[in-house]
């Protein structure tokens, strides 16, 4: 996925979780956040970070921020994207075969997942999560504790029960990781019901991603440790 009219910029603060003070061109701006998580590792006084201009009458803000640098590392932090590039993974490599028709936000029983996938006799249903929390190397989900996120995993267990698969995605939004875990210290009963869910079939995959200013492209398998 690419983008357009991108900039560097240096963050300054962060008011609350939908927008962002940063320092831009000489001149202070105040810009979108598009991820209401905490970040807090990543938005840290004077960061590097790079926003989108958008130039719209509809807007309060002119930028949104998009990505910040971690030392050398460039993070992705747009919650929009990792459907959109799990997406063309998808059908860039074939990872399910003979796919004859795609559906996005299909909605469940409970939940709305990312994805329905049908095959000539497979049915599948995706749900997938982007990941922008790194310590020592090691891609970490969540960042703060998500009952969506449990709400998703049992649901994706009860489409197994009806006779479908299901499959969970970890879009980690940089490259460079050693491998994906689950959060415990953050929200354990999401990592146990991980846990659970791979006992009881869910294929549960990560992938990381190249992140430049401009694109992000999701590319290998990343190992997962539950």
């Amino acid at each position: 996925m690419r983008y357009k009219d991108v900039r560097t910029a240096k963050f300054l603060s962060r008011p609350n979780r939908f927008i962002a003070c940063i320092e831009i061109a000489g001149r202070q701006e105040i810009c979108h956040v598009k991820n209401t998580g905490r970040c807090r590792e990543l938005l840290t006084p004077d960061a590097q970070v790079i926003v989108q201009e958008v130039n719209s009458n509809n807007r309060k803000t002119k930028y949104d921020l998009i990505g910040v640098y971690k030392g050398n590392r460039l993070i992705n932090i747009d919650s929009q994207v990792p459907n959109k590039v799990f997406h063309e993974w998808l059908l860039r490599n074939k990872f399910i075969p003979e796919i004859k028709f795609i559906k996005p936000e299909c909605a469940y029983n409970r939940s709305r997942f990312d994805f329905y996938i049908e095959t000539g006799l497979r049915k599948i249903f995706v749900e997938v999560k982007g990941v922008t929390l790194e310590t020592n190397g090691v891609a970490l989900f969540p960042d703060a504790p998500t009952e969506r996120g449990l709400k998703h995993i049992n649901d994706l267990c009860q489409c197994l029960r009806e006779g479908n698969e299901a499959y969970l995605v970890f879009i980690i939004q940089m490259k460079d990781v050693r491998y994906f875990a689950p959060n415990y210290k953050t929200h354990r009963a999401f990592g146990e019901a991980l846990i659970n869910a791979d006992k009881q079939g869910v294929k549960i995959i990560a992938l990381d991603c190249e992140v430049a200013g401009d694109s992000i492209t999701a590319l290998d398998f990343v190992k997962v440790r539950l």
